[in-house]
């Protein structure tokens, strides 16, 4: 059997288990609530393991450890962001979230919980935020079609268009089947298989040059300066990078995840698995990149966001590089599928309900969500048909987007109790229309990487507005507090 046959079958297998998961959700999937959220009632271990699948993407196998390859060790400050970011976000947000979420008529969506919270009856918020959650998810998705194109293109020698129809159909699949449920189950299995390649590929690299000190030696013979972590940082860049950290408070796909916990008195367990987890994959992929300039030091690789893919089919046989291989795609599809749920969640939840059907019944809203799962992956088919999409530029792109249009709202929300509905609606907008605008502009300042500008300009809106006009609702007002009783008592 060819290289491609031992492949072919540890993909057929994995696409059997993911698909065998998917219709054992479709069981459990009675309603909307159970398609979008899971009826509330997930382990918080498995919310903690598919919070770290969803979160980490393909970024994690092909954007990271690319840009380690290309640039050495100055582009570990991203990972470093990250880290920060994840244990704050786990640590401040997810139980208040997750309590305060409930409280406020039981909220499913993001944009549902930002109408709840300030009791707008105009429905501004609801309509702007789910709006952006479409705009940037859409932009997100595609990334992750790109990256699974990149893999199905480098392991089987498909054109690039013929790549990207074939990941996007079978990572729909299960999505389309399964909803909110089958979602966690396989983003919990794949984030199983994400660690276990990244285990298994930089320690078969280190290994295979004599160890860690020696390792380190040939890195730096072949690349001068790889291994300095400031080689040609500036501030701005330092900057950039650590700010990577901020996205995680307005990320739609890992906010809904702390909301779907059965017990969030338990989080904080949640939480220890969470970061241990992202810890470990975190230095697998930087050690990958490194790893790939000791490699492939005689035969340079074109595309650098392949360097992982390229050291799984150089390192082991057939069959484990098919295991591996399907972790890659594990990366890949744990992301995509969470954008697409959430979407379609906002499409169906947000638009469809409140809008056109109020009176819609569950049958006809699972139909609807359904449906939006394949036309949002059809529009992100349409942007990630550009082969010179990077999976890295596009992410950065969609993760500044939330992180300061969603992130600055959603902290204040649960720690501001003043806070006014106007201060939410003005602050989203002027966080996302500083990084679109940002991140059209270059030179000086403006290579600062827009998710920094972006947050503190809608972190300064939120908190001025909201001291100029506080809340004035004994509703909205008791409503707090009664949610940050809970939470404090959890």
């Amino acid at each position: 059997m060819t290289s491609v046959g031992p492949l072919l079958v540890t993909f057929f297998f994995y696409f059997m288990v993911m698909l065998f998961v998917g219709l054992k959700a479709y069981r459990n999937t009675v309603n909307l609530d159970d398609y979008i959220l899971g009826g509330r009632k997930l382990h918080p271990l498995l919310v903690a393991l598919s919070v770290g699948a969803s979160d980490m993407s393909g970024w994690l196998l092909l954007g990271l450890p690319g840009a380690i390859y290309l640039s050495g060790l100055s582009e570990i400050w991203i990972g470093v962001g990250l880290f920060f970011g994840a244990y704050c976000n786990w640590r401040f947000i997810s139980k208040r979230l997750r309590v305060y979420s409930e409280t406020a008529n039981n909220s499913l969506t993001l944009p549902d919980f930002f109408e709840n919270r300030f009791n707008d009856s105009t429905r501004s918020l609801r309509i702007i935020s789910a709006t952006v959650i479409l705009l940037f998810f859409t932009f997100y998705t595609a990334s992750g079609l790109v990256g699974g194109a990149i893999l199905f293109e480098s392991s089987f020698g498909l054109s690039y268009i013929n790549a990207l129809i074939i990941g996007a159909f079978f990572i729909v699949a299960y999505t389309f089947i399964g909803g909110f449920i089958a979602v966690v189950w396989t983003d919990a299995i794949q984030s199983l298989l994400m660690l276990l390649a990244l285990i298994a590929v930089p320690v078969a690299v280190v290994s295979s040059t004599g160890g860690g000190s020696e390792f380190i030696h040939q890195v730096e013979l072949v690349k001068p300066g790889a291994m300095n972590a400031f080689s040609n940082l500036s501030l701005a860049a330092f900057i950039s990078l650590l700010g990577w950290g901020f996205g995680y408070f307005g990320q739609p796909h890992i906010l809904t995840r702390f909301m779907s916990v059965k017990h969030p008195g338990k989080l904080l367990n949640a939480k220890r698995v969470a970061m241990l987890w992202m810890a470990i994959v975190l230095l697998g992929s930087v050690y990958s990149g490194l790893a790939g300039i000791v490699y492939f030091t005689d035969s340079p690789l074109s595309n650098p966001e392949t360097v992982f893919i390229a050291l799984n089919q150089s390192l082991f046989n057939p069959w484990i590089a098919g295991i591996i291989t399907a972790a890659i795609l594990s990366a890949i599809m744990s992301t995509v599928d969470s954008q697409l749920l959430v979407s379609s969640s906002v499409i169906s939840e947000d638009f469809y309900r409140v809008f056109v059907r109020p009176d819609a019944t569950d049958k006809e809203l699972l139909l609807v969500s359904r449906l939006a799962v394949m036309v949002i992956a059809i529009v992100a088919l349409f942007i990630a048909s550009d082969r010179e999409a990077r999976v890295l530029d596009l992410v950065s792109y969609a993760w500044a987007g939330f992180g300061a249009a969603f992130g600055p709202v959603i902290i204040f929300s649960l720690f501001l109790r003043y806070m006014t509905g106007l201060a939410a609606m003005l602050g989203m907008l002027s966080g996302s229309v500083t990084v679109v605008v940002w991140a059209n502009l270059t030179g000086g300042l403006f290579d600062l990487y827009e998710i920094v500008p972006g947050f503190i300009v809608g972190s300064i809106v939120v908190l001025g507005v909201s001291k100029a006009n506080p809340q004035t609702s004994k509703g909205v007002l008791a409503q707090f507090d009664d949610s940050m009783r809970i939470a404090n008592r959890l």
